[in-house]
């Protein structure tokens, strides 16, 4: 169990695990109290990761009514770390119901809201200050000078964007760019074998512009743990749904065939359905990190062994079968069938070849010089 492989957040020279640490459920309070935990609790977790080698670490103001950053705060500055973690937090969500101005995503909000993050997470910086979902009328130059700003002052060292449109994203980067300001590096979004949207444009978008995505949910909200099995009677199994999976929503027949061809390829591997989901996630094109989070140590332990494999290519065909949806729309016509109409036939023509662009790794590779 390692997490000792580290590589750049996008276009950037931050240096992260290539699976993060989600802190949503460290604290009892506000939204998230149900499945929180305690600090001594969290604090198990908390080290056991950093022990396996991780340094990316996800909260939000809001996670636990706050009580997440607190506790963080608390186990970073105890366990003396602070120059070693790469702490990620996030604003948007209001902090108090009575004011127009404590929630959004504009200049007072977002001031306001990095000065309470960095009280209780006890430090004088970010690492990475994102903001956490579109509010679909603050404009993104607002948005984009305040975090240029704010990095500037040395409140944080990087900035990114959470859960917003293709587009939005896509301007921001270009309006930092153009304006000498300071670029996004991350990309926050949902992504899993059993919801592959942001494949669409947001990954390709991110590529391009150097916005490094983090995969949020990357076990579909828990349905592609294998807990949950169809029934007549709707979901049995026993255990915590959200998102994609939370109880009252159906799944489709797809999406049960796309749980048997998981539990199939796991048993292949002699992983358990969770690591081969998350490993697949994990080393998609334009991933740079899957947040992960953790019930106690044991499961910790079990996940951060998911990258101690490489999926081989015929099992990783089997799961992009599987999970894959045909493209909707003007999508169509971007697929290699389509595309193949627009040169003669008989033409090959891409992007670049093979080997334009090698890996670069600061690394001796295992029995090589």
């Amino acid at each position: 169990m390692s997490l000792d492989h580290y590589y750049l957040l996008g276009r950037s020279g931050l240096r992260v695990s290539r699976l993060a640490l989600g802190t949503m459920n460290f604290g009892t309070g506000g939204f998230h109290a149900a499945y929180g935990k305690t600090e001594e609790e969290s604090g198990v977790i908390f080290h056991r990761y950093l022990e396996a080698g991780g340094n990316f670490v996800d909260t939000a103001d809001f996670y636990t009514a706050g009580e997440s950053e607190t506790i963080l705060g608390n186990l970073v500055a105890e366990a003396k770390v602070r120059d070693r973690v790469v702490l990620t937090t996030k604003f948007t969500n209001s902090v108090d119901p009575g004011d127009p101005n404590a929630g959004g995503n504009g200049r007072k909000h977002m001031i306001r809201a990095v000065e309470a993050s960095l009280r209780r997470l006890r430090t004088d910086y970010i690492d990475l200050f994102m903001l956490h979902t579109w509010d679909r009328i603050t404009p993104v130059e607002e948005v984009v000078r305040t975090l240029d700003d704010l990095t500037r002052a040395g409140k944080i060292r990087y900035a990114g964007l959470s859960d917003v449109p293709s587009w939005y994203a896509a301007r921001a980067q270009t309006y930092a760019e153009a304006h000498s300001l300071e670029p996004m590096i991350n990309l926050q979004l949902p992504y899993s074998l059993l919801d592959r949207a942001i494949e669409t444009e947001h990954v390709p978008m991110g590529r391009s512009l150097g916005l490094g995505i983090t995969a949020w949910s990357p076990l579909g909200g828990g349905f592609l743990t294998g807990k949950y099995r169809h029934s007549g009677r709707g979901l049995d199994g026993e255990g915590r749904l959200t998102g994609a999976g939370s109880p009252g929503q159906e799944h489709t027949e797809r999406e049960w065939r796309l749980l048997a061809t998981l539990e199939g390829v796991a048993g292949e591997l002699g992983l358990t359905m969770a690591q081969v989901a998350l490993n697949w996630v994990a080393t998609r094109p334009g991933i740079a990190s899957a947040i992960v989070g953790a019930s106690g140590p044991g499961q910790l332990d079990t996940t951060l062994t998911a990258l101690d494999v490489e999926l081989p290519a015929e099992l990783r065909a089997r799961l992009d079968e599987a999970s894959s949806a045909p493209p909707a729309s003007v999508y169509r016509m971007f697929t290699p069938g389509y595309q193949g109409w627009l040169v003669n036939p008989g033409l090959k023509v891409g992007d670049k070849p093979a080997g334009y662009a090698p890996a670069v790794r600061n690394w001796v590779p295992e029995g090589g010089g």
